[in-house]
């Protein structure tokens, strides 16, 4: 329990707190009578001595408020007390309705609304903010022809020199005990709260998470050792700071539900979960707890050295990657949750687009950062030398040990191949020829493609176990059509980059700007960097124009490429004429039935192969 003082004004105030005292059901650990002009000082001697809460009145109560940072509970005048005093005056006044002036601080009085209709009289209350102000309100009361004052020592003192009669505002033990009982409510609740914040203090202060407190505009109002070990900074130097400053990706609005997202935060990869502190409805704050991921056991002290000199490192991170776009936003939120985890994570998208930056970035925000990151597509190779590329003794799985190994076009990988990637993924074992494992493949697979694997694997040419072992961890790469806000600054940098590269200056009409935006750019980012250099190196204009613009599209892309304009060249120049190729598919095709495995046999290519031109041909 805390100690409470009782500092007073009046000697009688004391004798009552003692005879309260006597019925043992309240605890004071100090008591004393002091002068109001001491009061501050008095109430931090008090504090000194270990008050944790004051009881006192009127002016003195009013200053230890303002001047000291415990509780100060008041002693204020019950409605019984002030009818005693009424009732007395009346008495003395002998009148059938005496006018009576209340002179005070209005902290001293209890509510005294109806007290003219309940008792008969005229009641007027003249209240002061400050002490030097009770002379001049008593006078105004004076002034008022008031019948009789009811004050403290200031207003009774006043009233006598006016020889006007008055009451000196006494209490009983009443109000005293009204206020050593709410003093004591007040104590068990500070004690509650005390042991609350302890308890949340020592769960903080060594916890495994770092954690931080803000207010409902976001503002850092506290946050734990382990917060300040992650930030590397310490907690004096970001309080009262904006949360987004220290976290940028977090936003303002918490909402009103937790949610999760992956941070960067001094080089280390941080799991955070927001979750917001609402009452009533309302959002009030929100507590962030960051928990660093764990490292991965270091490697050899020479191995980081080797990947880096056989060049198995990943150099690429997620702000390298175009993010203006809300889609590309929400393709990264789900890789770097990936990142959290060390399953196979399978990366979608067209040709051009940032699958092997993407799978850089995951690996250099995972556990596996610190262990080679080794990437080799499997198109165009048998299953003899997919076997020796990925699966020998010296092959990329090998190489790739403790860090992340990453399969471009996985679509291409032969059947048997694509056995030991299950075993690969799912036991970490490296099987060999001779179907001996070796357990020892510590290795996190990525892998990318730009064909959708459930219609591979409908089709047969992808075993449905490595299909639903990729397929948990799938992040698409949008196609830069579907991103506006990207394709514009790509756009920008790629003209930007090539004419200070060829020191030229050259700059895009609007109609040649909007016609780059409306173009479809199946080849995403390296058709861009491509067709930029072409336009760059070509232009004889400073300002280069729609018609010029076009013209090189053009020449670059026949129609049947774009999407739009071969949908241009039907509403014109009526059925777009089918290509040898497809009606060779699609004679074969019907010879075999519809056998897609005897198809791509007797044409000389892949089952994958076949689905890309089915899909180009719109062949079914």
């Amino acid at each position: 329990m805390g100690k409470i003082a009782l500092l007073v004004s009046r000697e009688e105030m004391l004798h009552q707190a003692h005879n309260i005292l006597q019925e043992k059901k309240y605890e004071i650990s100090e008591m004393r009578v002091i002068k109001t002009e001491d009061a501050v000082s008095e109430a931090r001697r008090s504090i000194g001595a270990g008050a944790s809460i004051i009881i006192a009145r009127g002016l003195q109560a009013s200053l230890m408020k303002q001047y000291t940072d415990i509780p100060v509970v008041e002693i204020v005048i019950t409605a019984q007390e002030m009818a005693l005093l009424v009732n007395k005056a009346k008495q003395i006044l002998k009148n059938e309705t005496p006018v009576i002036g209340v002179v005070g601080f209005r902290n001293m009085f209890c509510d005294m609304s109806y007290f003219d209709l309940i008792y008969g009289i005229e009641m007027r209350t003249y209240f002061a903010d400050k002490s030097h102000l009770l002379e001049d309100i008593a006078r105004q009361a004076i002034s008022d022809k008031v019948d009789l004052i009811i004050g403290g020592d200031t207003a009774v003192s006043i009233a006598g020199e006016a020889g006007l009669p008055s009451l000196f505002l006494s209490n009983t033990e009443d109000s005293l005990r009204n206020a050593l009982s709410m003093a004591e409510s007040m104590d068990y609740a500070m004690g509650i709260e005390k042991r609350n914040a302890a308890q949340i203090e020592t769960l903080l202060d060594h916890s495994f998470s770092g954690v931080v407190r803000l207010d409902a505009s976001g503002t850092i109002m506290d946050l734990n050792p382990m917060m300040e070990d992650i930030l590397q900074i310490k907690k004096e130097e970001v309080l009262g700071k904006a949360a987004c400053e220290i976290f940028p990706e977090l936003g303002k609005d918490f909402g009103k539900e937790p949610y999760s997202l992956f941070m960067e935060i001094n080089r280390s990869s941080v799991f955070a979960v927001v979750a917001p502190v609402v009452i009533d409805q309302r959002t009030e704050g929100a507590i962030l707890t960051c928990h660093r991921m764990k490292k991965r056991r270091s490697l050899e002290p020479d191995s980081r050295g080797k990947s880096l000199a056989k060049g198995f490192i990943a150099l690429g991170e997620f702000d390298d990657i175009l993010q203006e776009s809300q889609a590309m936003q929400e393709c990264l939120r789900l890789a770097k949750l990936y990142a959290l985890s060390e399953k196979a994570v399978m990366i979608e998208g067209e040709a051009g687009t940032e699958k092997r930056l993407l799978a850089q970035s995951i690996h250099n925000a995972g556990l596996q950062k610190d262990g080679p990151f080794v990437a080799l597509s499997c198109d165009g190779i048998g299953d003899e030398g997919q076997f020796d590329m990925i699966f020998g003794d010296k092959g990329a799985v090998a190489q790739a040990k403790g860090g992340s190994l990453l399969l471009e076009e996985v679509q291409c990988l032969t059947r048997s191949n694509q056995y030991r990637l299950c075993q690969l993924i799912r036991y970490k074992s490296r099987l060999g020829k001779d179907g001996v494992r070796d357990p020892g493949a510590d290795v996190r697979v990525m892998v990318t493609t730009d064909v959708p694997l459930s219609e591979l694997a409908e089709d047969g040419a992808m075993r449905e176990d490595l299909y639903y072992l990729l397929i948990g961890l799938t992040v698409r790469i949008p196609p830069l059509r579907e991103r506006k806000e990207d394709l514009e600054r790509k756009l920008t940098e790629s003209l930007r980059s090539c004419c200070e590269h060829y020191s030229r200056f050259h700059v895009l009409t609007h109609g040649a700007r909007k016609l780059l935006l409306n173009y479809s750019w199946e080849g995403n980012l390296l058709q861009v960097e491509s067709f930029c250099e072409r336009l760059i190196l070509t232009a004889n204009k400073r300002s280069i124009d729609e018609g010029f613009t076009e013209l090189v599209i053009k020449e670059l892309y026949p129609r049947s490429h774009n999407p739009q304009e071969g949908k241009d060249q039907e509403d014109h120049a009526g059925e777009k004429p089918v290509p040898e190729e497809a009606k060779k598919i699609a004679e074969t095709l019907l010879r075999f039935g519809g056998s897609r495995e005897e198809t791509a046999k007797a044409l000389g290519i892949s089952k994958t192969t076949l689905w890309r031109k089915r899909k180009k041909y719109h062949l079914k």
